[in-house]
C-alpha cells in the first residue's frame, strides 16, 4: 500500500481502538515518558503501537519520527515519516471532540504527502506536494478574508505572551484555542478559520508537518513568527513558533506580532 492507503488503514484502526477509551480514567494512565520528554498516556501508546505496526508492515519509510517513540528505523528504502498518533491528547482524555492522527512523509527535506484525520468526527484532510489539498476527497482552499478586523484565528502564546500577541488579539474579530495544531492548520487550509499563530516555541515537526503541507497546498502561507521560512527540527524535544494564514493576511499578522 502507498502512503495514503496505509494512513487510512492506520486511522481506522486507531479510531476503533481508542473510541472506548475516550474520556475514561484508563486512557490517561501514564505508561512512561515519551521522546519529547512529556509523560506518555495509555491512549497515546495504544495509538502509536498501531501506527508503528502498519508502517513497519508496509516498509513505508526509512525512518519514523514519533512524539512518543522518537526515531525508529523502519527499513524502507527512503523517506521519513513524522507521526503524532493523537494530536490533542488532552481533548481525547476529556472527551472534547477535537483530536487527530497526523502523518507526514518527507523526502530529501521536502514535505511530499500529508494526512490529518479527525478521530472524533471522521474528517480526513490530505495533501500531496503540487497536487492540492482535500477534505474527505473534495478540494479545499484557504479563506478570502483580507482584513484582520473580519478574521478568526487560533492564537497561542506561552503564558499568553501578551507582549507579542495582545495587539493581534485586539485587532482580529475572533480568536480561539482548539488544542490540536494539526487539525487547526488543516481547518485554516479549509477556510474554516483564517489563521493559526503559535508563539510558544513548543511546536514540533510531529505536530505540524502534515498540517503545514495541507495549508500550503490549499493556498496558504506558513512562516516563523518573523515571516522567515520555517524550519522544524527532526528532534521531537525541540520546538518552534509558527504563523500560518491565507495569503491576504500573512504580512499583516507578522507586522502586528512585531
Amino acid at each position: 500500500m502507498d502512503f495514503f492507503e496505509t494512513s487510512h488503514v492506520i486511522f481506522t484502526s486507531i479510531q476503533q481502538a481508542i473510541t472506548p477509551l475516550i474520556g475514561t480514567d484508563k486512557a490517561g494512565i501514564i505508561t512512561g515518558n515519551g521522546a519529547d520528554g512529556t509523560p506518555t498516556k495509555y491512549i497515546d501508546k495504544i495509538a502509536e503501537d498501531i501506527a508503528l505496526e502498519h508502517i513497519r508492515k508496509e516498509n513505508l519509510c526509512h525512518l519514523l519520527i514519533s512524539e512518543e517513540a522518537g526515531k525508529v528505523e523502519i527499513g524502507g528504502e527512503s523517506g521519513t515519516i513524522f507521526l503524532d498518533p493523537i494530536d490533542g491528547t488532552y481533548n481525547a482524555l476529556m472527551n472534547i471532540p477535537f483530536f487527530a492522527l497526523s502523518l507526514a512523509y518527507v523526502r530529501e527535506g521536502q514535505l511530499i504527502e500529508g494526512f490529518v484525520g479527525n478521530l472524533s468526527n471522521g474528517d480526513i484532510f490530505t495533501a500531496k506536494k503540487g497536487k492540492g489539498s482535500y477534505l474527505n476527497g473534495h478540494p479545499i482552499h484557504v479563506s478570502d478574508i483580507s482584513e484582520l478586523q473580519a478574521s478568526a484565528m487560533s492564537v497561542y502564546g506561552k503564558h499568553f505572551q501578551y507582549d507579542r500577541v495582545i495587539h493581534l488579539i485586539r485587532k482580529i474579530r475572533r480568536f480561539r484555542q482548539f488544542g490540536a495544531s494539526a487539525l487547526e492548520l488543516s481547518y485554516v487550509g479549509a477556510g474554516k478559520i483564517d489563521g493559526f499563530v503559535d508563539l510558544r516555541r513548543t511546536l514540533r515537526a510531529t505536530d505540524a508537518a502534515a498540517g503545514i503541507l495541507i495549508l500550503e497546498e490549499a493556498g496558504g502561507i506558513v512562516s516563523d513568527r518573523d515571516g522567515n521560512p520555517l524550519t522544524l527540527p527532526d528532534e521531537v524535544s525541540i520546538g518552534n513558533c509558527l504563523v500560518g494564514t491565507n495569503a491576504h493576511l500573512h504580512r499583516k499578522v507578522i507586522e502586528y506580532l512585531r
